[in-house]
């Protein structure tokens, strides 16, 4: 069987406020923004100069022997590190100094200054840095969640996984190859919570997962400079085809109080959708009490009567250049 096309990702050049709100924000598809301004972080963010405005604030990082991180399975250890030290590490081969083996690897996702009650913020971690970042203003500022750095070793690959809100992943220096899958795909990405089981997109077991093959691929290449937009729910997986430096950016598209208020990451399930799991899975306790035969044939009626009330008819095609009009999305439009 034959793995899966690869859809580019469109790109967009020169879009600013204007462009992404009108053009690109209603149709719910990942797009990869070029010309957008953000700052001097693009001509400053060198290895050194990280190092010189980061100092030696500890951070908490990811170690790996091995290139796939696998969340699911933990194939890495949590470090504390200075952050000069683990900038350094991560943007070389071999390392003098390590922790588990001289060509580990190393990744850091920033987080808040409480970790179990703030969410991550550049302005507050990396003050010195953050003044070389200029935030896109594709959202109202009270929508602001989060802005987290992501750096990683070369070769580093991150498990596929969805989030919950809309972000932009600003690629500073390096280049990343992304790989997402629409949400209406979830059925054939093996799911574990927010998270695939499918760990080797690129050569992927097909006895374990055959179904996989059926998700739509769609992939782009993140230069210094470029904006990736990935709507929520949007399935990502990323690879550092360098030693790179991004910020992630986050916002509440949906209402506030439509988020767990005790969620610093982010990724927490709306309430609304934990409350309707949790109802299923009661749901799924009362069919137990029936026969063998009666659970399927009341669970088959459950099954289309969810699909009549929740299933979008918009269809995600690979017809990039379609002149389709897209019924508007249910989200809250930002601004």
């Amino acid at each position: 069987m034959e793995l899966q096309e690869k859809i580019p990702v469109p790109v967009f050049a020169a879009a600013d406020r204007e462009v992404f709100l009108r053009n690109i924000y209603p149709q719910r598809r990942p797009a990869v923004l070029r010309g957008v301004s953000l700052g001097p972080c693009l001509e400053k963010w060198t290895v050194n100069y990280l190092g010189e405005k980061g100092g030696d604030r500890e951070v908490k990082i990811h170690v790996s022997t091995v290139p796939q991180m696998d969340f699911l399975h933990k194939n890495f250890a949590y470090k504390t590190l200075a952050f000069n030290e683990f900038v350094k590490r991560a943007s070389e081969k071999k390392h003098s100094d390590f922790f588990l083996c001289e060509d580990e690897s190393y990744y850091l996702r920033s987080l808040g200054e409480d970790v179990r009650k703030e969410p991550a913020d550049l302005s507050k971690q990396f003050p010195g840095l953050a003044e070389d970042f200029h935030m896109p203003d594709f959202f109202e500022p009270e929508q602001f969640f989060s802005s987290v750095f992501r750096i990683s070793s070369c070769g580093l690959q991150l498990w596929t996984h969805y989030d919950v809100m809309d972000n932009l992943l600003a690629q500073v220096t390096g280049t990343k190859r992304v790989v997402l899958y629409s949400p209406q795909d979830a059925l054939h990405l093996y799911l574990s919570g927010d998270k695939s089981e499918v760990l080797d997109i690129d050569a992927p077991d097909l006895k374990r997962f055959p179904e996989f093959v059926k998700a739509k691929r769609y992939e782009c290449v993140l230069e210094p400079g470029d904006l990736l937009f990935i709507p929520a729910l949007w399935f990502h997986n990323t690879l550092a085809l360098e030693f790179g430096v991004g910020v992630n950016v986050f916002w509440r598209h949906l209402p506030a109080d439509s988020y767990d208020k005790k969620d610093p990451y982010g990724n927490k399930d709306p309430v609304a959708a934990t409350r309707a799991l949790q109802a299923l899975e009661r749901v799924l306790h009362t069919l137990d009490e029936l026969p063998a035969e009666y659970r399927d044939f009341y669970g088959r009626r459950m099954i289309q009567r969810i699909q009549k009330r929740t299933y979008c008819n918009r269809k995600i095609d690979a017809e990039q250049n379609s002149e389709t009009t897209l019924p508007s999305s249910p989200f809250t439009k930002p601004g």
